[in-house]
């Protein structure tokens, strides 16, 4: 089987080793750099299959960074790594588009976790297509597609469209949503989930019989119009 290629920019230099060893442990081919502009570099010189970049880089920063790679690999997933006193950067990577974050300290296990999560929804297996109106979302892909439009999900808005489907015509709780997406549920995270909900609704916008729906000091209601 080839092992899947990960980019790795950390410019703590205890953390990144511990990071590079665990992931190559876990048969992952991971390439690692100190700063922005050297992986920058390295993705231009090899294409990752995923991305990890630590937010607070020295020169380029870990959203500049993104940038960049996102300009040269529309669809290659980003994770960030950042401390919780990065909340602000954190959300403005999340509305520019990255999969997924975690925050220092974090468990090795529970990173390599995610990167498999994110790899496997990013793959070409057989996926799950579900039909939202007029729009199919592919789940395997992470994809949302109809009315001349075709969107490339990140793996936070498709595991919480996910959810919502599941659970349509249903009153879903905040911190229900919360608990089972991020495993706590807090103010910084709810603020998260908003940023996703206001991004499904734009996609979502041009299906009169879909609609997520806020229900003011409880949570959000997925109404399916056409579902049975």
């Amino acid at each position: 089987m080839t092992q899947a290629k990960l980019l790795l920019v950390e410019d703590d230099r205890d953390l990144g080793n511990v990071l590079f060893q665990y992931l190559k442990l876990q048969q992952f081919d991971v390439v690692l750099a100190r700063t922005g502009e050297e992986g920058l570099d390295l993705f231009k010189k090899d294409e990752a299959d995923l991305c990890l970049f630590d937010i607070m880089l020295p020169g380029m920063d870990g959203l500049s960074l993104f940038r960049k790679v996102r300009d040269l690999a529309p669809d290659v997933p980003v994770i960030f790594l950042t401390a919780r006193t990065s909340k602000e950067d954190i959300l403005q990577g999340l509305k520019l588009g990255a999969d997924d974050y975690i925050t220092k300290p974090f468990e090795p296990e529970e990173l390599v976790l995610r990167i498999h999560n994110i790899l496997k929804r990013s793959g070409r297996s057989d996926q799950e297509n579900i039909d939202l109106g007029d729009f199919v979302f592919s789940v395997e892909k992470m994809q949302l597609t109809g009315n001349s439009h075709s969107y490339r999900l990140t793996h936070k808005e498709t595991e919480l469209l996910k959810f919502l489907v599941d659970n349509k015509n249903s009153i879903l709780k905040r911190e229900d949503i919360l608990i089972k997406l991020w495993g706590e549920d807090d103010y910084f995270l709810g603020r998260s989930l908003d940023v996703f909900i206001s991004r499904l609704r734009k996609y979502l916008k041009p299906e009169k019989m879909i609609e997520i729906e806020t229900i003011r000091g409880v949570g959000y209601l997925f109404k399916n119009k056409k579902a049975d």
